[in-house]
């Protein structure tokens, strides 16, 4: 009963607005003074600040994140968009398949869905509207496309599940590489289709000398380099995931510098923003903390697994469940909301029934980041539907194929796990 009053207290909080953090700190709080009183919760307020942010394993999260301030305001979207533009263009949609690659590479730095989303549609999307393209495709493509950082390492969220599930940090970023890439080809694939099925949604391919195409390719160059150096770094093992995060903060400031952005103002505001969204990431972790201690006085996850194991159903079956769960969850919530709340019930389950913790974690944010796409949250269409200035409705309608190519992935993903846990069996670490 007191698990049940938990869970409308929190979701009151969170409905009035309440800061996700907070809402899951008070939630907890709440339930451990209901379940045993005020000398519960006051002894787990003087412990879990210190045990929830004291991890050396958060440290990447503000690296990572200076790291996507300072790719963002170099401006080097344009750049990429640009270049990848000049390479495929002479197919017709070349221009879309574009914006999917940019947007690709940008994810692969930037590590924030909705920061790629936003610089991409600012970049692309009006341009390709501009060119002869359908609005509903243009707008659609860059909104899915932008959930990429949450999947491509090095990942905000990756590390943030890692530190929730406590497991290598390294290998759950490594593991979002293949899936990320498959998506990416997914999405390029539904684009091709799409102009196959109508011709008129995209304008004629034009043709670029290779001269051309070789001057561009060197601005993809800093981008490709600054991946290697993070992603790489941590595979083979030559750093630990928060060097490897050092140094991408350090390659970011480098590319803002070599672009002659690196002016007080911009620095300012990159360091103000890495400040802010941290401290954001580590209330929740705080939260989830206390709330963790609420669940493990009250049993909550023994219960359910021994539930669940008397259910006579194939484990399959109830993975799927849980996937359909979190598909829903991320309608409504925030991807890092959603690991902190499920998280610690719903990972023993998974363990328990045979499935390994990487593979589940990289299969939920995926199909947490649909939520970033759908209605009624649907953070990125508002984003590229705002700087597209098109109607929401459209973007919506716009994204829906490439949504479907996102699941048809997921379902690729459930049924050969080998793909997300091949690159981290294979890495050296560090760790």
């Amino acid at each position: 009963m007191s698990v049940l009053i938990v869970i409308v207290v929190m979701l009151t909080l969170l409905l009035i607005r309440v800061p996700v953090g907070f809402a899951i700190a008070i939630a907890g709080a709440f339930g451990l003074f209901v379940h045993g009183g005020l000398s519960d919760v006051l002894g787990v307020l003087q412990s879990a600040p210190a045990a929830a942010v004291s991890s050396y394993s958060l440290s990447p999260i503000p690296l990572f994140i200076l790291m996507a301030q300072f790719v963002v305001a170099s401006g080097v979207m344009d750049d990429l968009f640009r270049a990848t533009q000049v390479w495929v263009g002479r197919i017709r949609g070349g221009a879309g398949i574009a914006a999917a690659g940019a947007g690709a590479m940008f994810a692969a730095v930037s590590g924030s869905s909705t920061a790629a989303a936003a610089t991409l549609a600012h970049t692309s999307t009006t341009k390709m509207i501009d060119s002869g393209y359908s609005p509903r495709i243009s707008t659609g493509l860059v909104a899915v496309v932008g959930t990429l950082a949450a999947l491509v390492p090095p990942s905000i969220i990756l590390v943030f599940y890692a530190v929730i599930a406590e497991e290598s940090v390294g290998q759950v970023l490594v593991a979002g590489f293949l899936p990320g890439a498959l998506v990416t080809l997914a999405l390029v694939a539904t684009l091709v289709v799409l102009i196959k099925i109508n011709p008129s949604s995209a304008p004629a391919g034009q043709r670029h000398a290779w001269a051309d195409k070789l001057r561009n390719l060197r601005s993809a160059g800093p981008v490709l380099l600054l991946f290697a150096l993070v992603t790489g770094t941590v595979y083979f093992g030559v750093a630990t995931p928060t060097e490897a995060a050092a140094l991408g903060a350090v390659g970011g400031f480098a590319l803002l510098a070599a672009r002659k952005r690196a002016n007080w103002a911009t620095i300012k505001h990159a360091v103000t923003e890495t400040i802010s969204s941290s401290v954001m990431i580590l209330m929740i972790i705080l939260g989830a903390h206390i709330l963790g201690y609420f669940i493990t006085s009250t049993r909550v996850t023994p219960t359910v697994v021994s539930w669940v194991a008397s259910l006579d159903v194939a484990p399959i079956v109830v993975v799927i469940i849980l996937f359909l769960c979190y598909v829903i969850l991320g309608f409504f919530l925030d991807q890092i909301a959603i690991l902190a709340l499920t998280v610690p019930v719903v990972l023993p389950l998974v363990t328990e029934l045979g499935y390994d913790p990487i593979w589940f974690g990289v299969l939920i944010v995926l199909l947490a980041e649909i939520g970033l796409v759908s209605p009624p949250l649907g953070l990125n269409v508002f984003v590229v539907a705002r700087t597209a200035r098109r109607p929401t409705a459209e973007v919506f309608w716009g994204a829906l194929p490439f949504v479907l190519a996102v699941v048809a992935v997921a379902a690729l993903l459930i049924a050969l796990p080998e793909i997300v846990l091949w690159l981290p069996e294979t890495m050296a670490s560090t760790e």
